[in-house]
């Protein structure tokens, strides 16, 4: 018995350090970039539970974090000639976080909180994943045989990171809650705040076909 479980053991452990070995320093900036999505969630509670704005400019502070490590990494795979599926599966995934849901928690943290606010962050949530998932289907084509794709078809989801900086000068303006631009409208049951329709129109770009913005 011992020995089977030993066995299993080491299985897993060569498994657990094969897995490593997989991973180049391109992708260590992905996690990076995932990381810092992941703390703006949490500041973005953190901002919600005690009303301090400092944990809401600490949130904001890291998404153009994320942005930078975007780019770094990309611009390592290229330089190192580093290219895998797990990487491209790797950088996805840390965008939705990073560009997607943070974005959106940090929206509601502002205080985008009625019912038609929460169905425009669910649909500027989904419009981003959307768009992460035709990128990586269509990317070999869009390349035209080549290393590198040469336009986006909506434009990319890090720039949702406007919007980020948007709510960062709300916050500057002690313009949250209540006061954010535009005020709000109470439609049926539930409250629409006007700066919620910046994410709509985020999302809807993201997954726009006609649009094509050149990557350099």
């Amino acid at each position: 018995m011992s020995t089977h479980v030993s066995s299993v053991d080491a299985s897993a452990r060569r498994r657990h350090f094969s897995m490593i070995r997989g991973f180049h320093l391109a992708d260590f900036f992905t996690l990076g970039n995932a990381a810092c999505g992941m703390g703006l969630v949490l500041l973005a509670m953190a901002y919600v539970a005690s009303g301090d704005v400092r944990h809401f400019y600490a949130a904001a502070v890291l998404a153009p974090a994320a942005f930078v490590l975007d780019i770094f990494d990309g611009r390592i795979a290229r330089w190192r000639q580093t290219h895998s599926a797990l990487g491209r599966e790797l950088d996805s995934l840390a965008d939705v976080i990073s560009f997607g849901v943070a974005p959106a928690a940090l929206g509601f943290a502002a205080g985008l909180r009625g019912g038609w606010d929460a169905v425009v962050l669910l649909y500027f949530v989904c419009c981003g994943v959307s768009r992460l998932a035709r990128y990586n289907v269509t990317a070999e084509t869009l390349s035209e045989g080549g290393d590198k794709v040469r336009y986006f078809e909506g434009t990319p989801i890090p720039t949702s990171v406007v919007l980020v900086g948007l709510l960062a000068w709300a916050a500057a303006q002690d313009r949250l809650g209540g006061a954010l631009w535009g005020g709000s409208w109470e439609i049926g049951p539930w409250t629409l705040h006007a700066f919620t329709l910046l994410y709509a129109l985020s999302g809807t770009l993201m997954i726009s076909k006609t649009l094509r913005i050149p990557k350099f």
